[in-house]
């Protein structure tokens, strides 16, 4: 059964008491930090001294140290960096300077259930998983608000373990909204799945599928553009509110029904074998395999699988026709149409 926690449900004065260091200032690290601070919890950021996040942190107002600075002075440490670094991270910086009676704690569950990181006895592994970015973690709570979150114990040295999660999750607001209890091995098996089957990988390729089959049968890209990518975003809004069903109220009768009679001949039953395939490469350790060996060697295969993306005939349409929308999404740090980040 399914168990959800909520504000009442956790002591905040919990993480309150303890010191928390920040490993990372992207997306979820900026957000977490700030979140924690104006719930009454003393932070630090832990950045590389050539960070670019460096500036960002301490315009906020923050003191940055080493990893191994705000690991040795922590008695939380958040690993919030890109998967593939924080095994380096951890081994180098982290792991020297934890001691019995601290606890470490991530976004993700990735390097523990994979076992690129394993924790020392006496210690505490948490994670408290916000499901949304680190910008909308950041702008519902500031709303009075908050983005759920799942959250998971994967060793609880201290006896202590769950309640101080649950406290973390209350500090950066996740329990205004709720929070789902759960593992390390299905967030992770779940995440990966979902990025891959369908939400990244699976809606990638079906666009360009799709705007391939109607340029290639004469079709203007620029109209192909609007009808299979464009008012995408109008359908999964409907979803998000109220579901497959309220998307199948919302549409006209002639879409409605396209999407019974059609909807099984594009995503037949060979689909989901697919999938099923994909998810027992995540659950038998293929998938991070190779990413990670891909990321130890440079990343060539993940370099030149962007760039092949990028490429896609789909994105200079979509380049050419956002510019003429009156209203435009900008985000600092993307570089529209740019493979190098």
């Amino acid at each position: 059964m399914t168990e959800i926690f909520y504000d009442k449900d956790a002591d905040l004065a919990l993480i309150q008491g303890k010191k928390v260091a920040i490993v990372g200032y992207g997306s979820q690290g900026h957000a977490h930090a700030l979140n924690l601070r104006d719930s009454g919890v003393e932070v630090v950021v832990a950045l590389k001294a050539d960070s670019k996040s460096k500036p960002k942190a301490e315009e906020a107002g923050f003191t940055v140290l080493s990893v191994a600075e705000a690991s040795a002075w922590a008695d939380v440490i958040a690993i919030l960096a890109p998967d593939q670094y924080q095994r380096h991270i951890y081994r180098d910086d982290i792991q020297p300077n934890l001691a019995k009676g601290k606890a470490i704690l991530f976004g993700h569950g990735f390097n523990i259930r994979f076992g690129y990181i394993e924790a020392p006895e006496g210690v505490d592994v948490i994670m408290v998983a916000p499901k949304g970015p680190g910008h909308t973690v950041r702008r519902e709570y500031e709303a009075g608000r908050g983005v759920p979150v799942i959250v998971a114990v994967e060793e609880d040295a201290t006896g202590e373990a769950w309640q101080l999660a649950w406290s973390y999750a209350k500090g950066i607001g996740g329990l205004r909204a709720g929070g789902i209890k759960t593992t390390f091995t299905e967030e992770t098996e779940t995440d990966l799945f979902g990025e891959q089957a369908v939400l990244c990988g699976g809606v990638s390729q079906l666009v360009q599928y799709g705007f391939e089959t109607l340029t290639e049968a004469g079709y203007q890209p620029q109209i192909a553009y609007f009808e299979v990518l464009h008012e995408l975003k109008l359908i999964v809004d409907l979803m998000w509110e109220g579901g497959i069903a309220k998307q199948r109220w919302s549409v006209s009768d002639t879409a409605e029904y396209g999407d019974y009679v059609s909807g099984p001949r594009v995503i037949d039953p060979h689909v989901k074998e697919n999938m099923q395939a994909v998810l027992s490469d995540i659950q038998d350790g293929t998938f991070a395999k190779r990413f990670i060996a891909d990321q130890d060697a440079g990343a060539p295969e993940f370099l030149a699988l962007r760039e092949k993306g990028a490429q896609h005939p789909i994105e200079a349409t979509g380049k050419e026709l956002r510019a003429l929308f009156a209203w435009k999404q900008v985000d600092e740090d993307y570089t529209d149409g740019s493979a190098a980040r």
